[in-house]
């Protein structure tokens, strides 16, 4: 289960050398390689099912990575926090990496399901139920944030490693 996933992946400091590529069907944004294949690299004696499961944690954050430098080369705006949502933010363990990978701080809202309650939000504005996005954004309330604690030669050392898996 996803909660057993987190509590094994925090029972190691790091992923031990290891990476997970997800590309099951492909490798999409910013490679858009359909052909690419799944991959799980740099294993060794000493990595274990703990390590796994982290490296696997880790690939969502540093495929998230990948997606924000793309839309910041393109946007020529730099990222100064990433409000989260989904099923994932539950994960604590990948909140954190996930801020420690970007160098931002990442923010959980009191509402996980933020796509729903837009698409809400959008039958709402429409029927006039709201009467403006400035009272939308009054509804907004932060849960949980978490600031990088990781270092800029650690960030860039894991961040050369996940190219060198991707490759």
């Amino acid at each position: 289960s996803a909660p057993e996933v987190e509590t094994l992946a925090a029972s190691v400091e790091d992923n031990g050398g290891a990476y997970f590529v997800p590309a099951f069907s492909g490798l999409f944004a910013p490679y858009w390689r359909p052909d690419a294949r799944g991959a799980l690299v740099g294993l060794t004696r000493y990595v274990n099912k703990a390590h796994i499961a982290r490296a696997a944690l880790e690939a969502t954050a540093f495929q998230t990575r990948e997606v924000l430098d793309a839309v910041n080369a393109d946007s020529g705006v730099e990222l100064t926090e990433l409000k989260v949502d989904g099923g994932m933010i539950a994960n604590n363990l990948l909140m954190q990496f996930q801020a420690d990978i970007l160098g931002v701080p990442v923010v959980r809202p009191v509402v996980a399901e933020t796509t729903a309650l837009g698409a809400a939000y959008a039958a709402g504005l429409a029927v006039g139920y709201w009467g403006s996005l400035d009272e939308l954004r009054a509804n907004w309330q932060e849960d949980s944030r978490w600031t990088p604690q990781m270092d800029a030669s650690e960030r860039d050392r894991q961040l050369r490693n996940w190219k060198k898996a991707v490759t």
